[in-house]
């Protein structure tokens, strides 16, 4: 066997070991890998001898991570943070580096004081962003601050490497050079957005079309990586590059798909710079000069508290998403260990300094899920000190109209779907569908909000708003996708109604077992369409045939549903209303109801109906007495019973003179009352 696979393996299982340890005292997974990299560093056990490999696959950890990120912003909010980036960015970096500036200066000098300014200037990108994942806070106030805020320490790169060679008086750059320097960064910037606006949505076009996942996960990798080598080569981060290459997909409607793809290998990888960051840690170095070491993290985290605080608050958020920003970036980024090890080679630094300067940065990472978790708390106590009470952040108390809540989730989009969609446009209510096929996609986007997703991923569902829709109507024809979507969507939204469409009866108990609230035979519902119409041809009365219809369609519905297994309670639920229906008709002005009270006993007595609920001028009244009269134009809701036809019920809320015009509207198999709904 390799003995590189071996050495892997082994840091696998250790790692796991550690953090299950560290699970169970409550502790982050981030130390647990930092942990584990110390273990396996030279300093320790030397499990991993091929040090450069980890690193070079931590780096796509890294590349990755970003590249999720960019994924989940869109234009509209990158202009958004177009002022905590640049003023707040700006602010933060030049503060950091003045401030050490002056502590350092009197004792190691200008250039050293510098150097080291711009080092502790930079901010770890991976373990935020990903505490920020792990805590849900990554579209919070703070979340977006600090993204700005780390986007602009990366665009910062390109001067500090810049600046670190005139520093050490090795290399005299003059303005033509810096310039070139420069240019060719905003030329490959410009041909990278060119690509993304011109040829991209051509390209995954192509790869959509084959319906392939191996070929959308190799393109999604190829791209992220290929942007990261990219402005690696020009200089700039290759997270950077990827974060670019995150952006130049986020306004695809192909998004989705390849965000869930790539979500397992942007952990793993992540985990693995975790552990090439602990591997870095020299032990004996580390415990001789441990009082030092100590000295510099706290500085360190001094530092860059007081000079984050003042940059979120010169952008205008609060004192107390100051504070959590200001704890949360306090710690040492991940690209200063290139540039101290690049000072050293200048000999700015010595070998001494620099491993002093790694091993405080690393203490710091460590510190960072501590600093984190105590955030809030320590924002709450600093605003009660102070008197002072919080406040909501703009992005709190943002557009909020955009969010559906209420609405019909449609998955598949064949002629189904389509009718669906009309009919809820129709009825004003609010609806987003999901579908597979590009094309569907690109021919109805103007038209209907469809997006480009496979439902049965739960981050999709969860961009579809499946814990604030009332439906998942699912009219796709694969059986399996199916039991995926149902039983996440059940689990993302436990109250949410499941209706959907299947080929045979025998697929009926299967789905419902998964989760679904109603199941669509079409072989069953095309049994009942053809002998309405087949008995429509001998001219047997439509009432006759409607019967025939309500009457099997219990019957058989109520055989699908039931099973041996023991009854839930809303299976027993619906066996007690097997022969009730919730029915909702538009009282017509004329009609026998028109301004007649419940005390008459007209639905009661005629047709077995009970009043629930009525609408009126769009307020839904559900208070219903003896003396409720209903108006014209009001929507009343009621319970009735199986054995009364719908048209029965229907003459109640008809105007007599519409009732002849209104009768051969109807299809067979279909009922009278067209907005009326089965329980």
């Amino acid at each position: 066997m390799n003995p590189i696979f071996s050495e892997i393996v082994l840091m696998f299982l250790l790692a796991i070991l550690v953090v299950l340890i560290c699970r169970r005292l409550k502790l982050p997974n981030i130390v647990g890998f930092l942990i584990t990299g110390l273990l396996c560093g030279p300093s320790a056990f030397a499990i991993v001898s091929e040090a450069e490999l980890v690193d070079s696959l931590s780096e796509v950890g890294v590349s990755l991570l970003l590249f999720t990120i960019g994924m989940e912003l869109s234009t509209k909010e990158l202009k958004r943070m177009a002022k905590p980036l640049f003023i707040g960015g700006t602010t933060q970096v030049l503060l950091t580096i003045g401030l050490v500036f002056l502590a350092c200066f009197f004792f190691a000098g200008a250039p050293k004081a510098i150097v080291f300014g711009c080092l502790i200037a930079l901010s770890s990108t991976a373990i935020v962003l990903t505490l920020l994942q792990q805590k849900a806070q990554g579209d919070s106030p703070q979340g977006r601050v600090c993204l700005a805020i780390l986007i602009f320490q990366d665009l910062a790169i390109v001067p500090i490497m810049l600046l670190f060679p005139m520093l050490s008086g090795g290399l005299q750059m003059d303005m033509g050079s810096a310039l070139l320097t420069i240019g060719k960064a905003v030329a490959v910037l410009a041909a990278l957005a060119a690509f993304a606006v011109f040829l991209l949505p051509r390209l995954m076009m192509l790869i959509v079309r084959t319906r392939s996942r191996e070929l959308m996960l190799m393109m999604t990798l190829g791209l992220c990586l290929t942007v990261a080598e990219i402005t690696s080569r020009i200089g700039l981060s290759t997270s950077l590059g990827a974060f670019l290459a995150g952006l130049m997909l986020a306004e695809s409607e192909y998004s989705l798909n390849v965000t869930e793809n790539i979500l397992p290998f942007k952990d793993i990888f992540t985990s693995i710079f975790f552990i090439s960051v602990g591997m870095q840690i020299d032990m004996n170095m580390f415990i001789s000069n441990l009082h030092w070491i100590v000295l510099m993290a706290a500085g360190i985290i001094a530092v860059k508290t007081a000079a984050v605080l003042p940059a979120v608050k010169l952008v205008g958020y609060s004192l107390h998403t100051a504070i959590i920003a200001a704890l949360s970036l306090a710690q040492i980024g991940e690209f200063s260990f290139v540039l101290v090890t690049n000072a050293e080679s200048l000999g700015i630094l010595t070998e001494h300094q620099s491993q002093l300067f790694i091993a405080a940065s690393i203490l710091t990472m460590i510190a960072t899920p501590i600093l984190m978790g105590i955030a809030p708390a320590a924002a709450d106590a600093a605003l009660k000190l102070m008197g002072r009470s919080r406040i909501a952040e703009p992005e709190e108390t943002g557009e909020e109209g955009e969010e559906l809540r209420d609405h019909i989730i449609i998955i598949g989009f064949g002629i189904g779907g389509q009718t669906l969609a009309r009919v809820a446009q129709k009825s004003g209510i609010p609806y987003v569908i999901s579908e597979l096929n590009p094309d569907t996609v690109a021919r109805y986007k103007k038209d209907h909000p469809i997006r480009h997703g496979d439902a049965q991923y739960p981050l999709v569902l969860e961009h579809l708003g499946i814990k604030e829709a009332r439906v998942l109507a699912i009219l796709t024809s694969d059986p399996a996708g199916m039991r995926g979507i149902i039983a996440n969507a059940r689990a993302a939204n436990p109250n949410i109604r499941i209706v959907v469409r299947s080929r045979f009866i025998g697929e009926t108990e299967q789905l419902i077992n998964y989760g679904a609230t109603d199941v669509i035979p079409e072989e069953f519902e095309s049994a009942i369409e053809l002998f309405s119409r087949v008995l429509g041809y001998y001219l047997v009365p439509m009432q006759t045939i409607l019967s025939y219809v309500n009457k099997i369609r219990g019957e058989n519905y109520a055989f699908l549903r039931s099973s041996d297994a023991p009854s839930t309670g809303v299976e027993e639920l619906r066996s007690h209303l097997a022969k009730m229906r919730f029915l909702s008709f538009t009282v017509e002005p004329g009609c026998l109801l028109d301004g007649r009270s419940l005390r008459e006993g007209i639905l009661r007595s005629r047709y077995k109906s009970t009043l629930i609920g009525y609408k009126r001028n769009g307020e839904t009244m559900t208070s219903v007495d003896a003396d409720t009269v209903l108006l014209p134009g009001d929507t009343a809701y009621l319970f009735s019973d199986n054995d009364v036809p719908e048209s029965d019920i229907a003459e109640a809320f008809i105007a007599p003179e519409q009732e002849d015009a209104a009768a051969p509207a109807a299809l067979p198999g279909e009922g009278i009352a067209t907005d009326s709904a089965s329980a």
